[in-house]
């Protein structure tokens, strides 16, 4: 059982154990800014254009609520929500938009990174500095 634990613990402290846990919180949060993107920015403007109808209240219903004399509802109605399925397909292709541009962003600056030229210790100097530097060491071999 000692051994159990042992390997365990090895396992969990991975680095790409570690890794791949912070990514799944991270777009555990991603996929919560882009849902609430979708639902309260993107589809209000899109629903008063379509008549103000609310996706998520789209369906069909195959069989009506049974409703007893007092007004309860003894069965509830049998319906297909293809509202909501439209609502998460679009947050879906939102969500799928945003990481394709975040992934094409940081591969145009990995390529900016690997084709910059390497900066160098020794700055390009002027002309005015070259002189003076041969000077100084002029002066130096002097003083020797």
């Amino acid at each position: 059982m000692k051994n159990f634990f042992e390997e365990f613990k090895a396992f969990a402290m991975r680095g790409n154990v570690i890794d791949m846990a912070v990514g799944i919180i991270i777009g555990a949060a991603f996929g919560k800014i882009v849902s609430s993107l979708v639902s309260d920015v993107i589809m209000p403007p899109i629903g008063v254009l379509i008549g103000g109808v609310n996706f998520t209240d789209l369906s069909i219903t195959l069989k009506s609520a049974v409703v007893d004399a007092t007004d309860a509802v003894t069965t509830p109605a049998v319906t297909i929500r293809y509202g909501n399925f439209l609502q998460i397909v679009f947050d879906f292709l939102i969500v799928a938009l945003c990481v394709f541009l975040l992934v094409k962003g940081i591969a145009k600056l990995r390529k900016i990174h690997e084709t910059a030229p390497p900066i160098s210790k020794d700055p390009m100097l002027s002309k005015e500095e070259l002189l003076l530097t041969e000077i100084r060491d002029l002066l130096k071999e002097r003083k020797d």
